[in-house]
């Protein structure tokens, strides 16, 4: 309760120079097929982390201006109760938020539509969910789809200070929320294990996903994103499992445990599939082992994480100049953005409650401080996270290198690299598929540390030598 009525007054403080009423409104259930028959229920993560009452259908409005805050959601009746037993009433969930005032759910629109009629500001952040954005819109007078993030900017009629208030609190993750990530980071650790002992020769990957899915099923909420195991490494978000492992493949495993108080993990490692890496396969990912080393050893506060991220493709692209992948000036190659052929994606994205943590309030806001803009380029224009480093930030740190045979043909055919790269010997890698390499980072006082108590094998040797133990 304590930590809940802390938050919430802290946001207060936050909005100090605001009048008008917060907001916030719960996930409802949804149904996959028909009403009774509804998708995994999740609630969402701005309401988990005001007032933590993990059941549906449930609302909140904050009074900036009297201070008073109201919980409204309605009780149980006896057809529910024959259903799912006995609940906790509303007003006993509300207090052990804190909260001392409830009312039922139709008042939260009372409540917003008095507002309103008053002249009130109402203060609220993008929806994430369509029933939500119905709700409120409804209320509000707009169309649902006006009350979403767009794109990377976030959402336009959204309260922008309410919206910076809630990233500059959640960015900063306090003890119990570390401790929670580092039990979410153990959980994962595990999910991960299960998949490399899984890894054989002939097996359809949707094996080796069922048993990860189980180990963190078994312990936790669930996967805190759709499963990645590939051995199409050089496709980004590829959720095809229906192949065998083959002999002489990478396979790329990009998986994420949420653990039962909703906090998250994601860690990427990737695999030979024959237990060792051919001499080709050790090159490149020797290269991203070490990318992924330089970003850690660079954490620290007060350091731009986009700093890290351009550091680690400068090495990059060195270490490929020295296989006669690329050649030409280094740091005229990472000012030019001809890393993004090899790496299209940023080096990392904030992490905690989401496993993208708030990029539903807009990736700009979230990832940027205000004297930073986003590139255009490709790579470093997709870094999600390219703030000055604070304690408390937890991030991942994801190098990757990746040979996708369309994006080089394009720049073959367009120039684009302006001469640099050396497509004769890149031919040779249209096979290849990609290596990504990630773990999940806390920037503490003095530097950083890994989450949890242990590392998942990364380096090329630790792997084979775990492979051939497994």
């Amino acid at each position: 309760m304590n930590r809940f009525l802390s938050r919430r007054n802290r946001l207060r403080e936050l909005l100090s120079s605001e009048k008008g009423i917060v907001v916030f409104i719960g996930n409802v259930e949804s149904a996959a097929q028909y009403r009774d028959n509804g998708y995994k229920w999740r609630q969402d993560s701005n309401w988990l982390y005001y007032f933590g009452i993990d059941e549906p259908r449930f609302a909140a409005v904050l009074d900036l201006e009297s201070g008073a805050e109201t919980v409204y959601a309605d009780d149980f009746g006896i057809d529910d109760i024959i259903w799912m037993g006995p609940m906790p009433s509303v007003a006993s969930l509300a207090a052990g938020a804190g909260v001392s005032s409830s009312a039922p759910y139709a008042g939260f629109g009372d409540a917003v539509r008095a507002a309103l009629a008053a002249g009130r500001k109402v203060h609220f952040l993008p929806m994430s969910r369509w029933y939500n954005a119905v709700l409120l819109g409804g209320l509000l007078g707009v169309a649902p789809g006006e009350l979403f993030s767009v794109g990377k900017k976030g959402c336009p009629l959204a309260s922008e200070p309410l919206v910076r208030a809630v990233v500059q609190m959640r960015l900063v993750k306090d003890a119990d929320e570390i401790a929670l990530l580092d039990a979410a980071a153990e959980l994962g650790y595990r999910m991960h294990t299960v998949a490399r002992k899984g890894i054989r020769l002939g097996r359809v990957e949707q094996e080796i996903v069922g048993e990860m899915e189980g180990a963190v099923l078994a312990a936790g909420w669930g996967v805190s994103f759709a499963t990645i195991l590939t051995q199409h490494g050089e496709i980004f978000h590829c959720h095809s499992h229906e192949a065998q492992v083959e002999p002489g493949r990478l396979l790329l495993v990009d998986a994420g445990a949420e653990s039962n108080a909703h906090y998250a993990s994601d860690h990427t490692r990737t695999y030979p599939t024959t237990g060792k890496f051919s001499p080709r396969q050790r090159d490149i990912y020797q290269i991203v082992y070490e990318c992924n080393e330089l970003a850690f050893d660079m954490v620290r506060p007060g350091v731009p994480y986009r700093d890290c991220h351009l550091a680690a493709v400068r090495h990059m692209l060195d270490s490929l100049g020295q296989l006669g992948i690329v050649k030409g000036d280094v740091d005229e190659m990472v000012a030019d953005g001809i890393g993004g052929l090899f790496m299209p994606h940023g080096l990392g994205h904030n992490m905690g409650l989401d496993v993208h943590d708030m990029e539903d309030l807009g990736e700009n806001l979230v990832g940027y401080d205000d004297d930073q803009t986003r590139s255009p380029q490709l790579g470093l224009g997709s870094l999600r996270m390219a703030r000055r480093l604070v304690p408390g930030n937890v991030i991942t740190d994801e190098p990757g290198i990746y040979f996708i045979p369309a994006l080089i043909a394009q720049w073959k055919a367009e120039g684009v690299d302006g001469g640099r790269v050396r497509y004769d010997k890149l031919e040779e890698y249209l096979d290849f598929g990609g290596i990504r390499l990630e773990d999940d980072v806390l920037v503490t006082p003095d530097g950083a540390r890994r989450l949890g108590s242990r590392r998942l094998p990364i380096a090329p040797s630790d792997v084979e030598a775990a492979m051939a133990e497994d």
